[in-house]
């Protein structure tokens, strides 16, 4: 039996229903009702609301995620009885025993890597187990299948990903994030090369990033490299070329396949590649691989499409790095439409280090209103907000809650404009509210 605290973020949520399909008794808890709860009650996991010492049977091993505080009930109750407490890592590595396991790490873009190889093998008839933290469209961010290969989201943030021991990683990108719990860009790229020690196969990297191009220079073991400056020294070598925001080919040892998708954006083509290279790593055909890419519907919050209301398109987007707001409002610049963005910055920490960046791509957008910050794990820092980014900015306005911020966006956007909101935060719970007011 396994008892999860906070059981209904995205990632416990996965993990927990991995372990309840291969027929573990589940309970869990979470300080809030939703949709994952639901979701997991129709399953048959007893789901309660409210974090209580009562609810951990003492039987079960605990599962705990890194955003549970040290001072959690359940997890003080557990630790006083002497009873297994695990990582959600540790359970996820239990929930893949006896698979073939691919692992998707990387500063951006996992999440869309994971589903995108999930998609091509659950396309090409592999039968395929998956977990990672967003939802596909027409199905969850978790299945356990009766093939052989599963396919999960590697989270760097805490260092928990070096509980895993895969066969073939997948590294797109390692930009500096997460200093809170690193302190150094150095101890950061350190962990992908500890990470990239544990596999038994091939590590496919990005060579058009710098840090994973180190990281191809520092493993040892096979190595694939794709990207549109494939990286010489690499046993195999993939090619992408990059045609439109939705088009591209890929050329690898003599094959030359070509790429079209349904989501735009050159950071999608990057990510559409490494698929591809991971499905060519597990035997896919070639051909077979990028037919199955042209049909992937993507994850929720990656550039979803809320609604439309008075020609006014309504957009939530997870981005909520500098790099991935600036990707994400490159890709949306390809509609030709005034880009309106609603920004509602993720930790203080990641506020106070990358303002000036955000600044920056944030001010590729027509009009930007940014928000206070969601500060999710961490307690406020004096002097750091939402503003720290729009002093920075020559078409920013600073509107700290969240709500005006809506209404003051809807109220600016006109007949033809996208509007985006944008963030890790409860940020996405406004796309509605713009669509009523609009």
């Amino acid at each position: 039996m396994y008892h999860f605290i906070g059981i209904g973020g995205v990632g416990m949520a996965a993990v927990a229903e991995l372990l309840a399909a291969r027929g573990h008794e589940i309970s869990g808890s979470d300080r809030a009702e939703s949709a994952n709860l639901d979701h997991l009650r129709a399953l048959g996991v007893t789901c309660t609301v409210g974090h209580d010492a009562a609810a951990v049977d003492p039987s079960a091993t605990v599962v705990r995620s890194s955003a549970i505080s040290p001072d959690n009930p359940e997890l003080t109750v557990a630790a006083e009885r002497g009873q297994r407490i695990i990582h959600r890592s540790e359970a996820l590595a239990l929930a893949a025993a006896d698979r073939r396991f691919i692992a998707v790490a990387g500063a951006h873009g996992k999440s869309t890597v994971s589903a995108m190889i999930s998609h091509v093998l659950l396309e090409s008839g592999q039968d395929p187990s998956w977990a990672f933290g967003a939802t596909m469209k027409g199905s969850s961010g978790a299945r356990l299948g009766a093939g052989d290969a599963f396919v999960a989201e590697a989270d760097e943030s805490d260092g928990s990903f070096l509980n895993y021991r895969p066969e073939i990683e997948v590294v797109t990108t390692i930009e500096p994030d997460h200093l809170d719990h690193y302190g150094s860009t150095e101890a950061f790229e350190e962990a992908f090369t500890r990470f990239a020690d544990l596999r038994t196969g091939p590590l496919i990297a990005c060579s058009d990033d710098p840090g994973a191009r180190r990281l191809l220079e520092r493993a040892t073991g096979t190595r694939w490299a794709y990207g549109t400056e494939p990286y010489e020294g690499a046993e195999t070598k993939i090619d992408l070329i990059m045609h439109t925001p939705r088009t591209a080919s890929i050329r690898c040892a003599g094959e030359r396949v070509n790429l079209t998708l349904l989501q735009p954006g050159e950071h999608n083509l990057r990510n559409a590649c490494a698929a591809w290279a991971a499905a060519r790593a597990l035997g896919i055909d070639p051909e077979v691989a990028a037919d199955a890419l042209a049909t992937f519907p993507g994850i929720s919050r990656r550039m979803e499409v809320v609604g439309e209301k008075n020609g006014v398109r309504v957009i939530d987007d997870y981005a909520h790095h500098p790099s991935e707001v600036a990707a994400t409002i490159d890709a949306l610049r390809a509609e030709n439409r005034r880009l309106l963005v609603l920004f509602q910055p993720h930790l203080y920490s990641r506020t106070r280090i990358f303002a000036e960046r955000f600044a920056a791509a944030l001010d590729t957008a027509d009009e930007v209103i940014v928000t206070g910050v969601y500060g999710a794990r961490e307690e406020p820092e004096e002097g750091v907000d939402g503003d720290l980014i729009t002093r920075a900015m020559t078409r920013g306005r600073f509107i700290a809650d969240r709500f005006e911020a809506a209404d003051e966006i809807a109220r600016s956007a006109r007949d033809g404009d996208i509007v985006c909101t944008m963030g890790a935060g409860n940020v996405t719970e406004l796309g509605r509210r713009i669509l009523e007011a609009l």
